[in-house]
C-alpha cells in the first residue's frame, strides 16, 4: 500500500475483499454446519488479535467502511469482521462460502458460476463516499485473487453493474499498520 492507494480509500469508492484472520484451531469437518464452530477451523488467538488490529487500522486512518460489512457464514470470517468492525455492521451473506468451495474438488460448471457471480458483486459501487468491505476465504493459486494472507486485503475499483472492475492494490496486516504509525 502506498499513500495514493491510502487517499484514495479515505474519499471512499472501493471494494476491500479482505482474507479472514489466522484459523488454525480445528478442522473444518465434512457435512459441518454453519452454526457450529466447534465442527469447523475457527481463529487462533493471533487471528482474533489480527482482526481487532485491522479494525483499529482502519479508524484510524479514517478510511470509510459502508454498512454492512459483508462476511462469509463460516464463523472463523464471522468472528474477523465482528472484532474488526463491530456485530452490528456485519452482515452473512452465504455467497462468500462458495470462495472456499473453490479450494475443494467442485463440479466442472461450479467454478465458471461461482466467478461470474463474483465479478458481478465487485462491479457493484459502493455508496457514495465510503468502501465496502467483505470478508470471506483466500482463493487457490491461479484463480481469481489467489493467495491472499491472513487478514490481506485486495483493493477492487467497481466500474458499474456490466461494465467490470479493476484491482487498484493489495496490503497485508502489517503495511496498513505501518500507516497508522506514520
Amino acid at each position: 500500500m502506498d499513500q495514493v492507494l491510502l487517499e484514495k480509500l479515505q474519499e471512499g469508492g472501493y471494494t476491500l475483499y479482505v482474507r479472514h484472520g489466522e484459523a488454525n484451531v480445528g478442522m473444518d469437518q465434512p457435512d459441518f454446519s454453519f452454526q457450529d464452530c466447534s465442527a469447523q477451523r475457527n481463529l487462533s488467538e493471533k487471528g482474533r488479535t489480527q482482526a481487532e488490529r485491522y479494525g483499529h487500522a482502519i479508524r484510524r486512518l479514517n478510511i470509510p467502511v459502508a454498512s454492512p460489512v459483508f462476511t462469509s457464514p463460516f464463523c472463523r470470517a464471522k468472528e474477523s469482521a465482528i472484532r474488526a468492525f463491530g456485530a452490528e455492521h456485519t452482515l452473512v451473506d452465504p455467497f462468500w462460502s462458495n470462495v472456499y468451495q473453490l479450494n475443494t474438488p467442485v463440479p466442472p460448471y461450479m467454478q465458471p458460476a461461482i466467478l461470474t457471480r463474483l465479478s458481478a458483486y465487485l462491479e457493484q459501487a459502493p455508496p457514495e463516499g465510503a468502501n465496502r468491505f467483505i470478508i470471506a476465504h483466500s482463493f487457490p493459486n491461479g484463480i481469481a485473487f489467489g493467495t491472499i494472507p491472513s487478514m490481506g486485503t485486495i483493493v477492487v475499483k467497481p466500474y458499474g453493474k456490466g461494465r467490470g472492475f479493476s484491482v487498484a492494490g493489495h496490503f497485508t496486516i502489517e503495511e496498513l499498520e505501518e500507516f497508522v504509525k506514520n
